[in-house]
């Protein structure tokens, strides 16, 4: 049986661009699959823990927020106070969950991550190289694919999880 594949879909729409525009679709992608893994989720179901790690759904989506904080805003155009985190209980942090992380909270706080991300990056050519506290520079080429990369891993956990709280499975 042959498979058609949706025609709408970013990366799709996207397979003749240029550069920046498959790059931006393929994050744009992965970013829209880890919020459906939420869609439909209780918070007590987005917070449970399933496997031996503290990973949960809900914990993934408040990790990428701040990993979308920290790869965009806080190299390519920090503000006030924007400082990039780089220790183990930084990290351990992100992905902990608090009383006010309801799953409505979460995806409107991801979505306005993910809005500023998209603002800032907007405003450089790929070319464009920022100091990085750990790595020296990158390049915001650097930044999309490492970000696809990201998402795309963590998308592949909500996955999974969505699998083992009800049966949910698939990208769409």
């Amino acid at each position: 049986m042959e498979q058609t594949i949706d025609p709408t879909l970013g990366p799709v729409l996207a397979r003749t661009g240029d550069e920046r525009a498959v790059l931006e679709s393929f994050l744009d992608f992965h970013r829209a699959v880890l919020l459906r893994k939420l869609r439909g989720l209780s918070d007590a179901d987005a917070g449970r823990r399933l496997v031996p790690s503290a990973t949960t759904l809900a914990g993934l989506v408040k990790h990428l927020t701040l990993v979308e904080r920290y790869w965009f805003p806080t190299l390519l155009t920090p503000g006030p106070g924007d400082v990039y985190l780089t220790s183990e209980e930084d990290a351990v942090a992100s992905f902990t969950l608090g009383e006010q992380d309801s799953v409505a909270a979460l995806t409107e706080a991801y979505e306005r991550a993910c809005a500023r991300s998209r603002a800032a990056a907007a405003s450089f050519d790929l070319d464009h190289v920022v100091p990085h506290p750990q790595l020296g520079e990158v390049s915001l080429r650097w930044i999309l694919v490492h970000m696809i990369e990201e998402t795309a891993r963590h998308a592949g956990h909500a996955d999974i999880l969505r699998e083992l709280t009800d049966g949910e499975s698939g990208a769409l």
